[in-house]
């Protein structure tokens, strides 16, 4: 549990700063080895997420504080990393420290949000009291809608709310309480496996190449077209022009190529 002191707290303070770095650094290895338990639930909410999706629903992000912020961020990169629609991930969080703890909140952000029973519900919290996220998740259950929970803390709250619960428990923080250390990782690595999941195995990737990718800056137009190249084995200069006759659409060019 993250509010629980790290085994050498006392110690940290006459720690030379390599001494400092060597033990976050193996606090943050112990971290990611934590999730390897939880791959087979993470696996089950994967293959979950994908038969609502299918179905025409929406995927949901709900969490407050850091939690809150990892979730914007995973949602922010899917559009662009895989060409879904803007609104296919979203991620609503408690911003101000006190809304962590309306209940309220939570259940109106979910009202606002017009969930339905094809659509899921991933409530993120790293200890799994969030009241945010626990108001968010009794309104999905209402809706119908799918309930997940990543969270760092086993039995709690919020995982018992969840239909589905990836309950990483991480161990005390170096700096006891900040969640924004191993608890953070572990919450961000695991929205990174389950979007990137979801949407591998819905056919927005290809051989591990982002076909889906979304050509809206110099840099990502260069990736877009040296993938069309990798892919179709036309020189780069032709997979740029056949890439713009597709309006950037990675997927499209390709189409174009096979068909001449």
């Amino acid at each position: 549990m993250s509010e629980g002191l790290h085994p050498r707290a006392d110690e940290l303070d006459d720690l030379s700063t390599l001494e400092f770095l060597e033990v976050m650094h193996a606090e943050d290895g112990g971290a990611v080895a934590a999730i390897r338990p939880h791959l087979h639930d993470i696996a089950r909410a994967a293959e979950a997420i994908v038969g609502r999706l299918r179905k025409g629903g929406r995927l949901h992000y709900f969490g407050a504080g850091s939690s809150g912020h990892i979730a914007r961020l995973d949602a922010f990169e899917c559009p662009t990393t895989f060409g879904v629609a803007n609104d296919l991930v979203q991620a609503h969080s408690a911003d101000a420290p006190h809304e962590e703890d309306d209940r309220e909140l939570g259940l109106q952000s979910a009202r606002d949000a017009g969930l339905g029973d094809t659509d899921v519900v991933v409530g993120i919290s790293a200890g799994g009291r969030t009241r945010f996220v626990l108001g968010a998740l009794d309104e999905a259950e209402s809706r119908g809608s799918l309930r997940i929970a990543i969270v760092c803390n086993a039995g709690s709250p919020v995982g018992r709310a969840a239909d589905i619960a990836i309950e990483v428990d991480t161990g005390p923080e170096v700096i006891a309480g900040s969640t924004r250390l191993k608890a953070g990782t572990v919450q961000k690595l695991v929205l990174n496996m389950v979007s990137t999941t979801v949407f591998t195995r819905m056919g927005r990737t290809h051989r591990g190449r982002m076909v889906g990718v979304v050509a809206s800056n110099e840099k990502l137009r260069d990736r877009a077209a040296r993938i069309v190249a990798d892919l179709s084995g036309v020189p780069l200069d032709e997979a740029r022009r056949r890439l713009d006759d597709a309006g950037g659409d990675v997927r499209a060019a390709l189409a174009a190529v096979r068909r001449s």
